[in-house]
């Protein structure tokens, strides 16, 4: 996979769903075979994959939510694993 660029906007894959479990207090992401159990990074970033959002929008998100910089590598990075695990997909 190419080196994806700022303005991709990553959704939540057809055929799954992010949601805040209370029992393990923690996102998961269901789909038909089962689910993932995520941690919070993971859960923050993935609960920002709208569909809308570039990945710009995403990183800078977090780090006002964060108080922090320098995040978009490592955001980057957890994209492109989501998107070749199929978690996430890019919108137009």
């Amino acid at each position: 996979m190419n080196e994806l660029t700022d303005t991709v906007k990553p959704a939540i894959a057809r055929g799954m769903r992010l949601q805040w479990e209370p029992a393990q207090e923690a996102h998961v992401l269901l789909y038909p075979e089962g689910m993932v159990k995520l941690n919070g990074s993971a859960g923050a970033i993935l609960s920002r994959c709208d569909g809308v959002r570039t990945l710009a929008d995403i990183v800078a998100d977090l780090e006002r939510a964060y108080d922090t910089s320098g995040l978009l590598e490592e955001v980057r990075a957890f994209v492109t694993m989501a998107l070749e695990k199929r978690w996430l997909e890019l919108r137009a």
